[in-house]
């Protein structure tokens, strides 16, 4: 549960997992992706079927159960426009690196079906200089996240998807989870300022770099406090936890976000953000992300030169995302 305030008997540890069982993105290895991975172009939406009025039952009735299952990469959803990603997988649990997919989604079980969404394969990867000890060392790490980027649910309540993918035998489709848009209120989003928090840098910690970071090497990201930079310039803000994520994505998204900061330090604050306190999980989670209302990770926040949040990112992202956001805020 997710609200303005921390309900009785809450234990953020189980929340984690609960978020982290659901998106499965510890599942099995990757197929046919590694170094020098390169993702696939985004399918072109006119090789999906159209829509026409049909409901997401009347879509999938011609076509054959597929080979791949596809699982939710985030939980949060509101009414409006909304990023939606997910993994693809084998029945096998290994992940796959390179389907052709589109998404439907329809409001509740009869709905009339928007679509086709195709989705752009984001690898999460860095050069290696930026690739800690710590992604390294985490079995079963995801290496790709499937993402549509833009899709307008429109009224709150259950959405029904249905994703379709092309591949060599023709299409074939699976029913994905249900979501549930407006089920997590509270959560700071597009045009919202920025809640007041502190985030401790080196000075406040005596150095001890292990006490702010569980990345093994620390990252670069901690050397300005939020509430000093925020409104006098860009920041971008990551609740992740390397050591400590259930999901196994934390890891490669700090690494991630630790490559574009290269890119953007002299024009734009990183700043990353631990989630237990004292780094231990049994002790909860940080007033940080209490204050964002937050009870899943990561969750990454960009925020313009006035404090005003640009845009939001839950779960996994890739370079290139993160990329888009930043060089969006900059244009401002």
């Amino acid at each position: 549960m997710i609200s303005g305030s921390v309900p009785a008997g809450w234990n953020p540890r189980r929340q984690l997992l609960v978020v982290a069982i659901l998106v499965l993105l510890f599942a099995g290895c990757g197929r046919g992706a590694g170094d020098g991975y390169q993702a696939p172009s985004t399918p072109d939406p006119l090789e999906f079927p159209a829509t026409e009025g049909q409901t997401l039952t009347e879509i999938a009735e011609p076509l054959p159960e597929s080979e791949y299952v596809a699982l939710p990469g985030q939980l949060v959803f509101e009414r409006g426009q909304n990023r939606y990603a997910f993994g693809v997988f084998t029945l096998a649990k290994e992940m796959v690196s390179d389907a052709q997919v589109a998404l439907y989604f329809a409001p509740g079980a009869d709905g009339k079906a928007k679509g086709p969404y195709p989705a752009d394969a984001e690898p999460l990867q860095t050069a290696p200089a930026f690739r800690s000890q710590t992604s390294a060392g985490t079995g079963g790490a995801p290496e790709v996240v499937y993402v549509v980027p833009e899709v307008n649910l429109a009224r709150k309540g259950e959405w029904q998807i249905l994703a379709v993918f092309k591949t060599d035998d023709g299409l074939q489709s699976t029913r994905m989870s249900s979501i549930v848009v407006g089920k997590f209120p509270g959560i700071p989003g597009a045009g919202d300022a920025a809640p007041k928090i502190h985030t401790q840098t080196p000075a406040d910690v005596g150095g001890d770099m292990s006490k702010i970071d569980t990345r093994v090497p620390p990252d670069q990201m901690h050397n300005d406090d939020f509430a000093e930079v925020i409104g006098r310039k860009p920041v971008v803000l990551l609740f992740s936890t390397p050591a400590f994520c259930e999901s196994r994505v934390c890891g490669p998204v700090v690494d991630i976000a630790e490559q574009v900061r290269e890119e953007f330090k002299d024009e734009v604050a990183f700043i990353h953000q631990e989630v237990y306190n004292e780094n231990d999980p049994t002790k909860g989670i940080r007033p940080e992300l209490k204050a964002f209302n937050l009870a899943s990770e990561p969750w990454l926040f960009v925020f313009d030169r006035n404090g005003n949040i640009l845009s939001r990112i839950e779960g996994a992202f890739g370079a290139d995302e993160l990329r888009r956001a930043v060089e969006s805020v900059r244009t401002q």
